[in-house]
C-alpha cells in the first residue's frame, strides 16, 4: 500500500514538474523534438524506478534517429509509455486518442510537442489525422503506436487496428515492431497495484513497406504482429493468436463487441 501510495505521488508531482519544463523548453527552443528529451530522460525514468520496474532493453540498433520511422508495439500497461520513452532512443512523437487533448497538462504537452491525436469515432476526422501524421512523417519525425487500440488484459498480444499500416503504407518508411513484456505484471491494466519485477522491450529489425502493394494494411499488419508475438514468447511471454490479425471497424481489443472509445 505504501509503495502503492508513493508511486501516485511521485507520479503527479514528476508530471506537475516536468510537463510544464516542457512546454518552456518548447517555447524557448520552438524545437519540439527538444521538449520531448524531458519526457526520455526525466519523467520516463522517475515513472521507473519508482514503480520498482527492472528493464531489460535489446536491439536498440534497430533504431536508427536519422531516419523517419513508424514504431509499433503491444500495449499491456499504462507503465509502457514512460519505458517506451526511455528505451527507444529517438524524439518520436505518440499517436494517440483524441480525448487525451483535453486532460490537464498531459494533453498540452502532447499538443504543443506535435504528437497526433486520432478520432476514431469519426471517420473523417480519423482520417485527416492519418494525412497529417503521414506529412510529419514524410518531414523526417518518427512515430510510436499501439496498434491493439487498448491494454491487453492478459498479457496477450490481440488483434491490430488496420489504421497503423494505412498510415505506414502511405507513408512509405520502415516499421520497427517492438515487444514489451511483463510491464503488465508490474502495473496491470486499470489498476494502482504495483509490483516491482522484470520488464523486457525487444526491438526487432525494420520491415520494409515499399514491397507491400499499397493497399495491403491486413498483410502489413500480419508481418508485424507475427513478429511481436515470436519476440514475446521469446521473452516468456503468452504470444497471441496468429489468425486473428485484425480488428473489425470500431472495435478494439479481442471483444467482438466493445466499441472503441
Amino acid at each position: 500500500m505504501l509503495r502503492n501510495l508513493l508511486c501516485i505521488v511521485v507520479a503527479v508531482v514528476a508530471t506537475a514538474i516536468c510537463f510544464p519544463m516542457t512546454l518552456v523548453v518548447a517555447l524557448v527552443t520552438l524545437d519540439p523534438g527538444a521538449s520531448v528529451w524531458v519526457a526520455r530522460r526525466l519523467w520516463g525514468p522517475i515513472l521507473i524506478r519508482t514503480g520498482g520496474a527492472r528493464v531489460v532493453v535489446t536491439g536498440q540498433e534497430n533504431v536508427d534517429p536519422k531516419r523517419p520511422t513508424i514504431y509499433v508495439s503491444n500495449h499491456q500497461s499504462t507503465l509502457d509509455i514512460p519505458i517506451h520513452f526511455a528505451t527507444v532512443p529517438v524524439n518520436f512523437r505518440y499517436v494517440a486518442k483524441h480525448q487525451l487533448k483535453y486532460v490537464p497538462l498531459i494533453g498540452w504537452y502532447l499538443w504543443l510537442c506535435g504528437h497526433i491525436f486520432v478520432n476514431r469515432g469519426r471517420r473523417d476526422k480519423a482520417i485527416a489525422s492519418l494525412d497529417e501524421a503521414a506529412r510529419k512523417i514524410r518531414a523526417g519525425t518518427s512515430v510510436f503506436l499501439y496498434p491493439e487500440g487498448t491494454r491487453s488484459d492478459d498479457g496477450r498480444v490481440l488483434p491490430f487496428k488496420k489504421g497503423p499500416f494505412a498510415l505506414a503504407l502511405k507513408s512509405r518508411v520502415p516499421v520497427v515492431p517492438i515487444t514489451i513484456e511483463g510491464s503488465g505484471s508490474v502495473m496491470p491494466k486499470n489498476s494502482w497495484n504495483i509490483k516491482p519485477g522484470p520488464v523486457h522491450v525487444k526491438i526487432g529489425k525494420p520491415i520494409d513497406t515499399t514491397g507491400f502493394a499499397e493497399n495491403d494494411r491486413e498483410g502489413l499488419a500480419r508481418a508485424v504482429r507475427d513478429v511481436i508475438i515470436a519476440q514475446s514468447l521469446e521473452l516468456g511471454g503468452k504470444g497471441g493468436d496468429p489468425e486473428r490479425v485484425t480488428a473489425a471497424a470500431g472495435v478494439e481489443g479481442d471483444s467482438p463487441t466493445r466499441n472503441a472509445s
